[in-house]
């Protein structure tokens, strides 16, 4: 099987996707149509390149493009990889000219904040997808539900001591020992943010008073990577770490590490999106169709403890989220407000 091309992002060259970049294939479909096989028994002939711009930890993501890849072997798959919000920046300053097809992954409130950079998409699996992981103008289609969790080193943290709601991460015996991502670059971490915010009142509230104290609980250390809390823990490095329950799974049968769900959770999808005037918009659709179809959403469950957003599938053993206690998430403030927020929890930081 051939080995796709993973860029690594350096945003301080907004062209660095050059190396990367595929030759544009034919016009696409118009936007909201899914991509469509050849009726008749004849196998479909699909070839070019897709550019996929993506967040998701490197295993998941490996294994999903070179499923892809098999499914489709003419196709060439190019990765440009980074953190959710160095990625949606960069969807932005190539809005005049875009290099990548699709984002695939990152928060669906971090993706309804860049929506004017996606085309509208209607995927193939539509009828499979609950509204609630859908965007109302198809901006951006749920691939995986995401509870919060707190990860904790049971070497580190005494079993009687573990922290079960947000509030007991502000006890002192954790100062400068949870590990936290910047919500101004990771996705993950923004939707904690405001997990955080809307269960100590909202922004009106006691939110940003609760993040204050929190913040001055990480001792002023903020991880540049979502990926960079759970790994951390796991090391020892770090007692406590604040991240996303596919993160979590990933250690199943480490007897060293463990995690429980907060209190006043949230489970916002991870999305997957069409950019905006993509060079390559039929195969980008095919991409979208088939991380979002049942083959791929039943091997990243069943490998990497990923949710399936599919309503024909269970959860495949982990907590149903009818028994988590969720917070009632303002996906519109979350989205609209993000400037906003992110600037203020900047000011928190410079203090």
């Amino acid at each position: 099987m051939k080995k796709f091309l993973v860029c690594i992002l350096a945003f301080t060259m907004v062209l660095g996707l050059t190396a990367c970049g595929g030759q544009p294939a034919a016009p696409g479909q118009s936007s909201g149509t899914p991509a469509e096989e050849p009726s008749g028994g004849e196998a479909p002939q699909h070839s070019g390149t897709v550019v996929v711009y993506s967040p998701h930890d490197a295993d998941p993501l490996n294994a999903g493009v070179n499923e892809f890849m098999a499914a489709y072997p003419d196709i060439e798959v190019q990765v440009v990889a980074a953190g959710t919000g160095e990625l949606l920046a960069r969807v932005k300053a190539e809005s005049e000219n875009p290099l990548g097809d699709v984002l695939w992954g990152g928060g669906a409130d971090s993706l309804a904040a860049f929506k004017d950079y996606f085309d509208a998409y209607v995927c193939a699996n539509d009828s499979f997808i609950d509204e609630a992981y859908k965007d109302k103008d198809d901006k951006w289609i749920g691939e995986s539900p995401l509870p919060m969790i707190i990860f904790y080193n049971k070497e580190l943290v005494p079993e009687d001591k573990v922290p079960q709601t947000w509030d007991d991460l502000l006890d002192p015996q954790w100062k400068g020992k949870i590990a936290f991502a910047d919500p101004a670059k990771s996705g993950s971490a923004y939707t904690q943010l405001c997990t955080m915010i809307l269960s100590h009142g909202g922004p009106d509230g006691g939110g940003w008073d609760f993040v204050q104290k929190f913040y001055a609980n990480l001792d002023g250390k903020v991880q540049s990577s979502s990926g960079n809390a759970h790994k951390l823990v796991a090391d020892g490095e770090y007692a406590i770490g604040v991240t996303i329950e596919k993160s979590g799974i990933l250690y199943e049968g480490n007897d060293k590490v463990a995690f429980v769900y907060p209190q006043g959770n949230s489970a916002v999808p991870d999305g997957v999106a069409l950019i905006k005037g993509c060079p390559n918009p039929d195969n980008a659709k095919l991409f979208i169709d088939f991380v979002t179809g049942k083959d791929c959403q039943t091997s990243q469950s069943r490998d990497f403890g990923r949710r399936p957003v599919r309503s024909d599938m269970d959860t495949g053993g982990l907590l149903p989220l009818d028994q988590l206690n969720l917070v009632d998430y303002d996906f519109d403030w979350a989205a609209s407000q993000k400037e906003a927020i992110i600037e203020k929890w900047q000011e928190i930081v410079v203090g």
